[in-house]
């Protein structure tokens, strides 16, 4: 997601407080794919799976870039 705002419309409760945020359909689906919202079970557990990698220092779990 670019550094942009982002384009929405706050909508606040008779106090004046913010109790809902509307965005485009667009805007959802971008956030949601950056948050990783639309990954399935198996596609969380690989990237779980490579962070644990990655502490461990484990490089036997990854090959060179060089031989993709």
């Amino acid at each position: 997601m670019s550094s942009t705002a982002i384009a929405k419309k706050v909508v606040v409760n008779a106090q004046g407080k913010p109790v809902e945020v509307i965005l485009s359909w667009k805007t959802f689906q971008q956030i949601s794919e950056d948050l990783g919202w639309d990954l399935d079970a198996e596609a969380k557990a690989d990237l779980r799976a490579t962070r644990r990698d990655l502490t461990k220092r484990d490089s036997s779990a990854f090959v060179p870039l060089s031989s993709l």
